[in-house]
């Protein structure tokens, strides 16, 4: 049995990307710079609408696990997809960059694959128009245990915490991987996710996680507090590594008593999409390859800065490159 670096659980989104000016967004009635969820008929009305398509497969933990492929490691993702158009794209796509894609195409029923409408403004904001699909139906059957008990690392995606079923299989998986000897993880993914859940998502990485990773807004939903450092005190205390991204102000991660804060430097974005995503792969890889806490939030920022320098939500040149540049491999 393959044994994986990291192993990947999330939805499978085909993300479609198209320019779009602020008037575009009002006449749509598209709120700008959130992720909001809609029905199969509102994406269809939106999908219809846009111009210069890009198409990518993406999702936020499967952008998270291309990137560390391409870096080098093993990987595998774990996500539902429909026997549609879509679906089989998405899955050509993500076995073509040698990402194992664990789950087979499912045929019949109704939900189609998943897709994310994401209209880019001029000032580089996303704005993220979601029709989840068959994604979110994701069980403890999907994820098979002989994949995730091979996993040095487990990564979580917070959007698939909304359902009870994913609450169960996240929590399977993790133990897998743990009683494997790896270590689980989740990225938060959004605050009114942890609104929703907040007492099922602090249960889970006080007593199944052994990271986590989330920017300020998502660190301080978990303790309904407006004082980020109060709230990083206190994940702290129940989780042994947490990382804080805090956008042109740099990451804070946090290892029992070792704190280290990495500064970047600011850049004005063509495109922030899959910034946080990219950050977590380059991060991952540190962490999966043994560098300290400041070398992996150094290599996290790296991986972020280079995504967020063009359109789309992966990596277009040599990341490695770029770490070599910076004297971190």
């Amino acid at each position: 049995m393959t044994t994986y670096e990291l192993v990947g659980i999330g939805n499978a989104v085909v993300d479609v990307i198209s320019h779009a000016d602020d008037s575009f967004l009002d006449l749509m009635g598209i709120e700008k710079g959130i992720m909001q969820l809609i029905e199969r008929e509102r994406g269809e009305v939106l999908y219809g609408a846009m111009k210069d398509r890009l198409q990518t497969p993406g999702g936020s933990v499967a952008n998270t696990v291309a990137g560390a492929g391409a870096l080098g490691l093993k990987t595998a993702f774990i996500g539902r997809v429909r026997d549609d158009a879509l679906g089989q794209f998405y899955a050509k796509a993500m076995t073509d960059i040698s990402i194992d894609f664990v789950n087979a195409p499912i045929s019949g029923g109704e939900n189609p694959t998943s897709r994310c409408m994401i209209f880019v403004t001029p000032d580089g904001e996303r704005s993220l128009n979601t029709y989840l699909g068959i994604s979110t139906g994701l069980t403890s059957e999907d994820v098979p245990q002989a994949v995730t008990s091979k996993a040095k690392l487990m990564f979580l995606e917070g959007y698939l915490f909304d359902h009870d079923a994913g609450k169960s299989a996240f929590r399977e998986a993790a133990r897998a991987a743990t009683a494997g000897g790896g270590m689980a993880g989740i990225a938060i993914s959004d605050p009114f996710c942890v609104e929703r859940h907040r007492d099922d998502f602090l249960a889970l990485i006080q007593n199944d996680l052994g990271f986590v990773i989330g920017n300020e807004a998502e660190i301080r939903a978990l303790w309904e507090t407006d004082d980020t450092e109060a709230a990083l005190v206190k994940t702290a205390e129940i989780c042994p590594l947490v990382v804080c991204t805090r956008s042109g102000d740099g990451v804070t991660l946090i290892r029992g008593e070792e704190r280290v804060d990495v500064p970047v430097t600011r850049i004005v974005p063509v495109d922030a999409t899959g910034a946080g995503d990219q950050f977590a792969a380059g991060f991952l890889y540190g962490l999966a390859t043994g560098r300290d806490l400041e070398t992996c939030g150094r290599m996290g920022n790296i991986c972020a800065a280079e995504v967020i320098s063009h359109i789309g939500p992966r990596p277009e040149t040599d990341i490695m490159a770029l770490f070599k540049a910076q004297g971190l491999v």
